[in-house]
Formats: structure tokens, C-alpha cells, sequence
């Protein structure tokens, strides 16, 4: 019904109409709203009956609930600031803040006094231990007191207590660890990562802009009208172009790390909330790179290519394009394991930037195989940038433009180039570098899976304190001086033989001073129509001559006697 009824029938359709349908655990919030004490009072009663009738379970959350309404639950959950401060049986709720140090008046609703309790403007009123200066306490306190309080260790053996599996219904609970089959969170992750891209779509035409505008500075130096193929000298320069390219396709990917690292949060909370597992978001990120990769290293071969003046070979053009592809994927898994590992941005950040000198360093080129020290050479084996280096150069150096005879050697130039420089010349080798590059590809996404699933996050994602923990500080603080500054106050008036009786109440948000008054006339102004009546005066005096003295913690009133027509006037 969506017309022709009020807002408190529509309330009372709605939970008549989940009232006569199989649902045995009902979840209901602020019914209350819109209706009166006595309706509400009605409609809890028999939720309560058919609750306790139908052995279901119903949980209610009421806005200022009356005190008969109070009392129809049998439980009461009492949660603020996103913490359980109670949970327990409705009768023992002001049983728990009387062990606090607060009570409830006997005027007082339950369920008022259990909201105000925890507000910091009103908890005041409800200290009850006299004896002790009155400190604020938050919520977090509570919560930690309930656990050892007997109803909350009551509760925490129940759930410790492990449950017998032979007494459960085999369709009572399901088998399946996500709410939807594998293909269905694959498709809502590939569509979640795609649109993830169109919001970060600037970042990507800024990264391909970047490489375009480096793409172009590399063209203009190694032009080739400078760029010669007679000598191994002139080969020792192409070995630079293609060391540059490799580089600048490698620092292309390092953009990943502070983009996985703003993600981490939600991936984290999404994973412990079962709604989905971490490979269904490594595989979309891995699948949508693909296109990327395509233009990036694509864009870079176009631009720098022919004008540098690498081999014209059209075969030599797609195996450069090829390798450059496979090394921009490597680049971007690389970087995600980093982030995923540091899951901090100044810890994956340390991590990026260490893989990147490990890489680049024993990679061949910087420093030659011959000059590895022998301890080392693992990581010359293992550095996929060496992969790279060997097989771009290979793909090069066999070309044509590189065949001539080199001296009187059964080789040709280029194999002199790159036996010289500490290269392998074998022609398989550009087929191992794109076979190694692919398989560093798969092995570090599933090492970016592995660690998304088995990492948890480092404390809190952001140093960001609440306000509300401020001011608890802050309070407590105050709190501390004002109460050693009333101590001292106390002790030094008893030494001077001052008989104080017993010090009761709160602690005042001040200092407390003694006022001493002599000779003092209350004055009030009189109204202009009274001046106009033919009276001079301008101010009348109300009360003459007084001789005061006021302490700390007392109340002083003035008192001026009338005549029996009127009653006397009192000034606190």
C-alpha cells in the first residue's frame, strides 16, 4: 500500500505483515517514530509474546523508549560510538554503571538514564561515588569494563564455547564462504576495477603523456642522423637507447604502488567481510592493465623506433614492441606485490624503491656479468630487468643493419657488440627473455594474491586521532589539576584550624576564591517616567551598608526584611 495510509499504519502493516511470514529473527528500527506511548507500549507487548510463543529472536531499537515499554525486553544492547558498552539482561544493565560509579535515581528512567550516562555533558549528574573526583569516562572504558563484568564473561565463555555441528540442520546454515557464485564476483569486480579506471582516467592520460613527452626528448638524442652502425663503439650507444627505453618502462609501473595502497582499506574490509576473495580483485586489475600495457609500450616503440634508428626490419619493430609489452606487465605486478607487502605508503614506497635499485643495478647493464662478485650473482639471475636487457638487445643486434664482419672474427658486428659488453649473443635468448618476463608476470600477481590474503593491515590505515578521544584527554586532564588544586586548598585551610565538613559533589571547572565585601550599595536605575513626574533622582538605592564575607563551597543568600504586605526579598 503506498496510498490512503499514515505513517504509523504503514509502521504497524509493515511488522503485521513480517509477523505472519516465516521470518523467525526479526530486525527492526525505530518503530517508534510516529507513534504514541500507548501504541508503541501495545505493538512491543505482543512482538514480546509472539517472540517468546514462536522461540524466534527480535531485536528493536526504540527512540526514548517509555519506562513500561522499557520493561517488556528481555535483553537490552547498548552500543555507542560503534562499541558494545552492555549486553546482557535488562536487569542487570544499571546494575553494571552502579559498579562504574554511577547510579540511577530513583526518579529517573532506565532508559534515559542508560543514553545520558554515556554523553559527556550529562554523566556528571550520575556520579555516585563521592569519595573520588569525578573523571569523565568515555566509551571505550566502558566497553573494556563490561568484559570483566560477570554478564559480559558470562557472554564471552558462550562464544568461546564451541558449537556441536551434529545438532545442526544441514540446510540451516550455508556451505558457501560469499553470498553469490564465482562468476558473479568476478563480473561486479571487473566492472567495479573498470570503472575504477574512468575515475582515475586522469592518471593514466597523465602517465601517457609523460612517456610521450620523454618519448619525444629520447628521439631528439639519439636522432638518427648522429646515430651510426659501423662501429662497436656506435653499438655501445644503441645499447644505452635500449637500456633507456627499459628503464623508463620500468619506473612507468611505479604509479601502482600509492594507487594500491589508497585501495588497501576497502580491499581489506571487503575480504574480512566475506565479500569477495582477493583473487577476484587481482585478476580484473591484472586483465584491465593488458590495454594499458598495449598503448603505453606501444606508443614508446612508434615514437622512438625508426627515428632513433634501430634495425628497419619490421620483425625487429614487433619483437621490441613485444618485449616492451611484456616487460610493462612485470613492471606493474612488481609494484603491486611491493604495496601490497608495505601496505603503508612510506613502507611500500621503501620497498619500491629498493626493488628498483636491486633490479636495475644487477641487471647487466650498469654493472657487467664479469663484474658481479660471485656472492651477488644470484641476483643477476633473478633480476627481470637481465632478462630484458639481453633480449631486447639480441632482437637488435641480429638485425641486418648490424650483419657486417667484425675484423678478421668469425662474427658478425653485432654479436661483437654484445659478447663485449658481457651480453649473451644467442638469437633463442630474445624468446627465453619474453618467456621469463611472462612467467615473472603470473608468479608476482599471484604473489600480490598471496599477500592480499594472508597480510592483515599495519594498526590504523590513517594517523588521524578523533576528536572525541581529544577532548576525553583533555578532560581528564583538567580534571587532575582542578582536583590536586582543591586538595591543597583543603589542607592548607585545616592547618589554619578551619573545621571543614565533609566534602561532597563534583568537582568545580574552576578555582575556588573567597570574597570579602564592606560597605556596599545596591543601586538600580530609575525610569525615564518617573523622572518626568518631578523626581530628581536618577538612581535609587535598594540596599545600604553591607558587610559580607563568602567562602568556597557555600551558598550565601541576602535577605532584607519588608513590611507584613509584602514578602521579603532574598539575593543570591
Amino acid at each position: 500500500m503506498v496510498k490512503g495510509i499514515s505513517g504509523g499504519q504503514k509502521k504497524r502493516l509493515t511488522t503485521g505483515e513480517l509477523l505472519v511470514g516465516s521470518a523467525r529473527v526479526l530486525f527492526m528500527d525505530e518503530i517508534s517514530t510516529g507513534l504514541d506511548s500507548a501504541t508503541t507500549y501495545q505493538i512491543i507487548k505482543y512482538l514480546r509474546d509472539s517472540t517468546h510463543a514462536l522461540d524466534g529472536t527480535t531485536i528493536i531499537s526504540l527512540l526514548q523508549p517509555a519506562p513500561e515499554t522499557y520493561e517488556l525486553f528481555d535483553d537490552v544492547i547498548l552500543i555507542s560510538e560503534g562499541q558494545i558498552v552492555y549486553q546482557g539482561p535488562r536487569e542487570y544493565a544499571a546494575d553494571f554503571f552502579a559498579a562504574m560509579g554511577f547510579r540511577c535515581p530513583e526518579r529517573k528512567n532506565v532508559a534515559d538514564f542508560l543514553q545520558e550516562v554515556l554523553s559527556k555533558k550529562d554523566q556528571q549528574q550520575y556520579w555516585c561515588q563521592y569519595d573520588y573526583p569525578y573523571q569523565f569516562v568515555s566509551v571505550t572504558k566502558f566497553a573494556e569494563a563490561f568484559k570483566t563484568f560477570v554478564i559480559g564473561k558470562r557472554l564471552h565463555e558462550d562464544l568461546d564455547r564451541p558449537y556441536n555441528r551434529k545438532h545442526n540442520h544441514p540446510a540451516a546454515l550455508s556451505t558457501s564462504n560469499y553470498g553469490v557464485k564465482r562468476l558473479e564476483i568476478l563480473k561486479s569486480n571487473f566492472q567495479w576495477q573498470r570503472l575504477l579506471m574512468k575515475r582515475n582516467s586522469f592518471i593514466y592520460v597523465f602517465k601517457f603523456i609523460q612517456l610521450l613527452l620523454v618519448a619525444l626528448i629520447t628521439m631528439t638524442v639519439f636522432f638518427r642522423t648522429t646515430m651510426h652502425h659501423d662501429s662497436v663503439d656506435d653499438g655501445i650507444i644503441y645499447l644505452g637507447a635500449l637500456y633507456f627505453a627499459i628503464v623508463m618502462i620500468l619506473f612507468n609501473g611505479f604509479t601502482e604502488v600509492s594507487m594500491l595502497v589508497a585501495k588497501l582499506p576497502v580491499l581489506y574490509k571487503h575480504r574480512d567481510l566475506h565479500f569477495y576473495p582477493p583473487w577476484a580483485f587481482t585478476l580484473p586489475s591484472w586483465l584491465l592493465s593488458i590495454p594499458t600495457s598495449l598503448i603505453e609500450s606501444g606508443m614508446w616503440t612508434l615514437v622512438t623506433y625508426y627515428v632513433v634508428g634501430y634495425d628497419p626490419q619490421f620483425t625487429r619493430f614487433l619483437g621490441q614492441f613485444l618485449l616492451l609489452f611484456f616487460l610493462h606487465q612485470t613492471s606493474l605486478a612488481l609494484f603491486r606485490v611491493m604495496a601490497s607487502l608495505g601496505r603503508n605508503m612510506i613502507v611500500a614506497n621503501t620497498f619500491g624503491s629498493f626493488a628498483l635499485l636491486v633490479v636495475m643495478i644487477l641487471g647487466g647493464f650498469i654493472i657487467t656479468k664479469e663484474s658481479i662478485p660471485v656472492w651477488w650473482i644470484w641476483g643477476y639471475w633473478i633480476s627481470p630487468m637481465m632478462y630484458a636487457q639481453n633480449a631486447i638487445s639480441v632482437n637488435e643486434f641480429h638485425g641486418r643493419s648490424w650483419s657486417k664482419p667484425f675484423a678478421d672474427q668469425n662474427i658478425t658486428l653485432g654479436e661483437a657488440v654484445l659478447t663485449g659488453y658481457g651480453l649473451f649473443k644467442e638469437k633463442y635468448w630474445f624468446w627465453i627473455g619474453v618467456g621469463a618476463l611472462l612467467g615473472y608476470t603470473i608468479v608476482l600477481n599471484a604473489l600480490f594474491t598471496l599477500f592480499l590474503t594472508i597480510l592483515n593491515p599495519i594498526g590504523n590505515m590513517q594517523a588521524v586521532v578523533s576528536k572525541d578521544a581529544i577532548r576525553n584527554k583533555d578532560s581528564r586532564r583538567k580534571s587532575d589539576r582542578v582536583a590536586l588544586e582543591l586538595r591543597s586548598y583543603l589542607h592548607s585551610t585545616s592547618l589554619n584550624g578551619l573545621k571543614l565538613k565533609e566534602q561532597k559533589g563534583m568537582v568545580l571547572p574552576f578555582q575556588p576564591l573567597s570574597m570579602c565585601f564592606k560597605n556596599i550599595n545596591y543601586y538600580v536605575d530609575v525610569p525615564e517616567v518617573c523622572q518626568r513626574w518631578s523626581i530628581c533622582m536618577t538612581k535609587k538605592c535598594l540596599k545600604k551598608l553591607y558587610h559580607l564575607c563568602i567562602h568556597p563551597l557555600m551558598l550565601a543568600g541576602i535577605e532584607k526584611a519588608r513590611d507584613s504586605r509584602r514578602p521579603p526579598s532574598v539575593a543570591c
